[in-house]
């Protein structure tokens, strides 16, 4: 639950760790059983499992990398160990655990594949399902089975959760016609559907929550953005997660009493050791090997601090100015696909041998490579973007994908930044969403949306509809995408932004694309 509960092979491995998991300490590889340990330690599926967490059954088993469509990812731990006794795992009043939300085998968040398993195997009992934020409605029916799957619809379809928040009492707009299927919200209380944010790779966090509820100011912090008048500082992201783990467990747990600061500080301690990413690829085999530098060993020792990459100011520490190549994991394998031609023999006239065929591994490989490239530098208009062309006094910005990606190696956005691309607007709603018509109260302008995100806290017409640039490491393993859930497929996001910035990708390009994305 802290991070958002309420809210995105084959050969062998050099990165290798050891797990701890109900007291079971193994040895494991990202694409082999056995490895030599660098003291990390690696989460995958066991043949034992206890409340939604994977759990060792013997020494002797070894746990795997987490299989998902693309290879298997993997989870490490800065630590050396998980300890299954964090109250991370700790059922609360309704039953429910950070875990309950969070799964180690679906990237630390939920999925429906992995909801619908625990729907049949609970008969609808399982703590997930709660009316509270699961159902799409407090009020939905839950006596029988029945009645459960269609309260709990959207956990089972695209995992997502219900957030009830209120219209602000300061808002400059107001709440003129409600589209909601399930007869429930109100301007007391939006039903607005988000997907549970990952709670691993926090050390990489410029903002916590898809609206930044609890990502609290500070004016006496040195996190500001850079050349903003009137200043914007923000508190330390490890205070917003002490605080953040505590209304979690009081909102989504229903627990009668705040964790102690003990429990908190456990909970935020243990999730900042987590790093996780695709360990290996079906195509193109482990993603550490070839000069590659995937996986979640390198990604744990990646540097970041608030402003390392801002678009607009560059690193806020150096000076040095914003670097488009945001991501560089795979530079080694770009010319896999063109092996040199061997050299000609000895003798005149004795013409060289044709260059030898690349292996489909080696395309594999080389297309991951291409993909990173077009991510880096394929560029294309960026215009109507809440949050972005006005914030940063660009009406037309030529950028590319990590414009808004920019935190090196990582793919998040590098300062708290919030952006509306246009995923909840209407136009795009599907019938399941409610949908929300709010008219500006200075200029009469309508605007349809299904999620007003960061304009929910502030009460801002311009912040309507903006939320958070999430992590792309690891993405793989948490389909659907987007905060509404609202696409599964990887290819669909590339569709997504190639239709709404008019990028024209090529079928090649596209398809480079995402095999790069599948590849973090």
């Amino acid at each position: 639950m802290l991070s958002a509960c309420g809210g995105s092979g084959g050969g062998n491995s050099q990165e290798a760790g050891n797990v701890l998991l109900a007291g079971a300490t193994v040895a494991v590889s990202e694409a082999a059983p056995t490895a030599v340990s660098d003291g990390a330690t690696a989460i995958g599926t066991t043949p034992a499992r206890q409340g939604g967490l994977a759990l060792a059954a013997a020494p002797a088993i070894a746990p795997l990398p987490v299989p998902n469509d693309e290879g298997a990812a993997l989870t490490f731990s800065s630590v050396g160990t998980i300890d299954s006794a964090n109250p991370f795992f700790k059922a609360q009043g309704n039953g429910r655990s950070c875990a309950s939300c969070h799964q180690p085998d679906n990237g630390w968040s939920i999925t429906p594949d992995g909801l619908a398993r625990r729907f049949e195997a609970s008969a609808g009992l399982d703590p997930v399902f709660r009316p509270v934020d699961g159902a799409v409605s407090p009020n939905a029916a839950t006596a029988t089975l029945a009645q459960k799957r269609v309260a709990y619809s959207m956990l089972l379809s695209k995992g997502l959760v219900r957030v009830g928040l209120p219209l602000p009492a300061n808002a400059e707009f107001t709440l003129v016609k409600i589209d909601d299927p399930y007869h429930y919200a109100s301007a007391k209380e939006l039903s607005l559907f988000r997907r549970p944010l990952p709670t691993t790779n926090l050390a990489f966090l410029s903002s916590v929550m898809w609206d930044g509820r609890e990502t609290t100011a500070d004016p006496a912090s040195t996190m500001c953005l850079k050349d903003v008048r009137p200043a914007r500082c923000f508190a330390a992201i490890d205070a917003d997660l002490l605080h953040q783990s505590n209304s979690a467990v009081r909102g989504h747990a229903e627990a009668a009493l705040d964790l102690s600061a003990a429990e908190q500080r456990a909970i935020v301690d243990f999730e900042k050791t987590l790093f996780t990413a695709q360990s290996s690829s079906l195509a193109a085999g482990g993603l550490s090997e070839g000069g590659a530098l995937g996986g979640p060993v390198r990604l744990s020792r990646t540097g970041y601090y608030f402003g390392i990459n801002d678009v607009q100011a560059g690193d806020y520490r150096s000076g040095a100015p914003f670097n488009r190549n945001a991501l560089d994991l795979f530079g080694a394998w770009r010319n896999l696909a063109n092996p040199p031609a061997p050299a000609a023999p000895p003798g005149r006239g004795r013409p060289a041998p044709p260059p030898p065929a690349p292996s489909a591994q080696n395309l594999a490989r080389a297309a991951i490579a291409r993909g990173e490239q077009i991510f880096n530098n394929k560029p294309f208009n960026i215009s109507g973007v809440a949050g972005f062309n006005d914030e940063l006094r660009l009406p037309l910005q030529r950028g590319t994908c990590s414009s808004c990606h920019n935190t090196p190696n990582v793919g998040s956005h590098s300062v708290t930044r919030m952006f509306n691309t246009g995923v909840a607007a209407g136009a795009l709603r599907s019938a399941d969403m409610p949908l929300y018509t709010l008219r500006n109260n200075a200029t009469g302008e309508l605007v349809d949306t299904s999620d007003p995100g960061a304009a929910m806290l502030s009460g801002r017409w311009r912040d309507i509809g903006r939320v958070k640039v999430p992590s792309l490491r690891g993405i793989e393993s948490r389909s659907p995408y987007f905060h509404n859930g609202s696409v599964h497929l990887i290819e669909d996001v590339v569709g997504f932004y190639d239709k709404r910035f008019r990028i024209a990708y090529t079928a090649q390009e596209a398809a480079d694309l995402a095999a790069f994305l599948k590849a973090l």
